[in-house]
């Protein structure tokens, strides 16, 4: 299975329980960048893409998953950077770069720019030198899981399965089990009779 992903979309959790219950199916992964992400799928370079909306959907399966507050990620030294939210009028005055890329941070470092980013992707590349503020009256973008329509790879199930938080109780999971030779988790006795079982939006900050 190939998974591909935007930066900011953080798979930990997902790839651990795939390696638990799936140990003969390879997870590929990569990230790709926003605006690749369309020609990933298109292309078949990957199975699956978490994707950040919007994106054209025409031939794709999309699964919307959550939400991302949109904030200004700037260098210390940037004149935003002295408030503690901002607002679509606050950044009017200044250049505002939404493509995210590294040579869009390297303008942000030189205060030749902000970058207006969803909070993940601020947190998950952060930097010493770098700061963010929320922007306050900004729609919040949206992560979701696509794939293609004519994509009939077995395993996509699967992996939306884990996504969405399904048990390991499902049959082709029983199965794969079975085949790795783990054998299942044995069923809790019922005790007999007379035994005895052993023992969110935050309040808006404000500005300084």
């Amino acid at each position: 299975m190939r998974i591909g992903f935007v930066p900011g979309v953080t798979l930990t959790k997902w790839r651990r329980i795939w390696e638990e219950r799936f140990r003969k199916v390879r997870l590929e992964v990569t990230e790709v960048l926003e605006a690749d992400q369309r020609r990933a799928l298109g292309s078949g370079q990957v199975d699956m893409c978490f994707v950040r909306l919007p994106v054209d959907t025409a031939g794709l399966h999309t699964i919307a998953l959550y939400e991302e507050q949109p904030v200004v990620w700037m260098a210390k030294e940037f004149l935003l950077a002295a408030l503690d939210e901002v607002t679509a009028e606050d950044m009017a005055e200044f250049r505002i770069v939404e493509d995210y890329c590294p040579e869009s941070i390297d303008l942000a470092v030189y205060s030749a720019a902000a970058l207006r980013v969803p909070l993940s992707v601020a947190r998950t590349q952060s930097r010493k030198d770098m700061v963010h503020r929320p922007v306050v009256d900004a729609e919040p973008t949206t992560i979701a899981l696509a794939w293609r329509v004519d994509n009939d790879n077995e395993w996509i199930d699967e992996f939306i399965g884990v996504v969405r938080g399904r048990t390991a109780n499902s049959s082709r999971t029983a199965k794969e089990r079975e085949k790795s030779g783990k054998p299942a988790k044995p069923q809790a006795r019922k005790p007999s009779s007379g035994s005895r079982p052993a023992g969110q939006k935050g309040r808006r900050p404000r500005r300084r």
